[in-house]
């Protein structure tokens, strides 16, 4: 597998589970730290139990579309996989590198995609796309609006949906398990990227329409920080946010038994829509409530286990705050069904099944 988000050591323990299978060597190359918006992401080695996990020089780091791995041949001649789980877009030369290389070592291939708007992209992106979805064996969509996308551009091959990584529901479970958090004054939280797209100003604006004495604490980093604080300040609630630093993805079912609910209020743009909302499925491991905007693939990644919003409006936002502050039953209701959605569908060990069972269709198809 070559996959720079294994860089975050809670999302290791998927690897861990597909190791665990007696008929699965697993080699994972990943990079030494990826750079984003967030900053860069140093590589944790938390879960490498069962499994070889290589650290691999990347160039390009930070670039999305041309990052790639020079050494990775050396890899892959070392290892003589039969398949190579590529966990990168199809339009990313870092797919195309490894795609064939996978060719030249006659090893069987997938690509990971999230991609859920059908965008268009210049030359040489459209034909490195072109290429692999005519040469790859297999595609994994992390939501079912990813499926369209490829269908639509002219993948015919094999495709299922699995999301790219579950929740470790030991490291991720309740403090009190289906009992509401005793924190008071009544607590909100958000955790993930600042940036325009995730709507935390939304949640301030809405946030600021309870006019009680809730907090609410924002954990991420971004390009919006600055804004969002002066935000909180024009809105007179600066008091009551609490901003948090960026923590190790182990250390986030803290912050989440911190809180009372949580709050994923994304907001489509034209070029990017929710493709999944990990943190919804975190928080629900942990039993604690959450809520979404009508974004992307947030309704079904919620199901009937927690509050979906139209995406935008602060009001309804804040109507949804405030049902769930006074209504103690329903906090304590929607505890208890995220955390069964989350073991139902969305664990680690369960997104590893499925995930083996592409491994096992590819090297048993001899077409």
């Amino acid at each position: 597998m070559l996959s720079k988000a294994c860089v975050v050591g809670a999302y290791q323990r998927k690897l861990e589970e597909i190791a665990a299978h007696d008929d699965i060597e697993l080699t994972v190359a990943v990079p030494p730290e990826w750079k984003d918006e967030r900053g860069t992401l140093k590589l944790e080695k938390i879960y490498t139990r069962g499994y070889r996990l290589v650290t691999q020089p990347i160039l390009f780091n930070g670039s999305f579309h041309l990052h790639f791995y020079p050494r990775f041949e050396s890899l892959v001649r070392q290892v003589q996989p039969d398949v190579i789980h590529i966990d990168e877009e199809p339009y990313n030369f870092a797919t195309f590198h490894a795609l064939r290389l996978a060719q030249k070592y006659h090893a069987r291939t997938l690509f990971f995609s999230w991609q859920n708007l059908n965008r268009r992209y210049p030359f040489p992106f459209n034909a490195i796309e072109s290429y692999v979805l005519n040469h790859i064996n297999y595609a994994i969509c992390g939501n079912h609006d990813s499926v369209e996308v490829w269908r639509s551009k002219g993948y015919t091959g094999k495709i299922k949906v699995i999301p790219q990584f579950g929740v470790d529901t030991d490291l991720f479970s309740p403090l009190h398990p289906f009992t509401p958090s005793s924190f008071h004054p009544f607590t909100i939280g958000y955790g993930g990227r600042l940036v325009k797209e995730k709507g935390v100003h939304i949640l301030l604006h809405a946030f600021a329409r309870l006019n009680d004495h809730s907090r609410l604490k924002i954990l991420g980093s971004g390009p919006q920080r600055d804004s969002l604080e002066q935000l909180a300040r024009d809105l007179n609630v600066r008091d009551r946010v609490e901003f948090l630093n960026w923590i190790p993805s182990t250390e986030t079912p803290d912050f989440s038994r911190s809180i009372d609910v949580f709050v994923l209020p994304s907001l489509t743009q034209s070029n990017w829509k929710e493709q999944f909302g990990r943190a919804l499925i975190e928080n629900m491991a942990c039993g604690v409530p959450v809520i979404g905007s009508t974004c992307g693939e947030i309704p079904n990644v919620i199901g009937d286990a927690g509050l979906v919003v139209k995406e935008g409006d602060d009001l309804e936002l804040a109507n949804a705050l405030i049902r769930l502050r006074d209504d103690l039953d329903l906090r304590n209701d929607l505890a208890k069904r995220g955390r069964e959605r989350v073991l139902e569908k969305f664990t680690q060990k369960r997104i590893a099944e499925e995930t083996v069972g592409v491994y096992r269709e590819l090297v048993n198809d001899n077409t």
